[in-house]
């Protein structure tokens, strides 16, 4: 049997497993390297307040983060009815896509090494994101930062959360493993 239709493995999966786990074992002392933490998930989300009142705003913004993610995303639904935003429950108002494994390393470093440097007035990320069980999270003001995202075509700005799910135990793993994937923090 010959190997032709095996996909390669990705840029940031591979430093993970050749470089970045043996950091992270010798960093924080861990015994077995099955204790090491990985990226478990990135979940992307989109929310699309406009569409309660026009579906084509919705439409477009499913059509952005399928472009953005590779994978048709999922669309959200209003928990409660808000009468002032003219919303009912069960009315779609967002979208939202989970990635894992290839797609989401693939994912992981169009981020780092395209969106994220073409973000006006970057300085880096702050660290305020992280939930105190190793999950980070943090927002983008524009989708139009990804090259996947035809700028002619754009008729609203939109931005989106973006959320790390890891296996890490604390905030401080958590950085230390995203800082090896070149998440770039600010430095408090």
């Amino acid at each position: 049997m010959s190997d032709t239709n095996v996909a390669p493995v990705p840029r940031m999966q591979k430093r993970y497993q050749e470089q970045l786990r043996a950091e992270l074992q010798k960093q924080f002392g861990y015994t077995n390297p099955l204790q090491v933490p990985k990226l478990e998930k990135i979940v992307i989300n989109m929310g699309v307040g406009e569409a309660a009142g026009d579906q084509k705003k919705l439409d477009a913004a499913v059509a952005e983060l399928t472009l953005i993610a590779g994978q048709k995303p999922v669309k959200t639904l209003a928990k409660k009815a808000i009468a002032g935003f003219k919303i009912r429950e069960g009315l779609p108002i967002g979208c939202k896509v989970t990635l894992r494994r290839a797609r989401m390393y693939e994912f992981l470093d169009r981020l780092v090494t395209i969106a994220l440097p073409r973000v006006r007035d970057f300085r880096g990320i702050t660290g305020h994101g992280f939930d105190g069980r190793g999950n980070f999270a943090f927002g983008m003001k524009e989708q139009i930062v990804f090259p996947e995202i035809a700028y002619e075509k754009v008729t609203d700005i939109r931005g989106m959360d973006i959320v790390f799910v890891t296996t890490a135990k604390t905030d401080e793993e958590a950085r230390a493993l995203l800082r090896g994937f070149d998440i770039p923090f600010v430095k408090n």
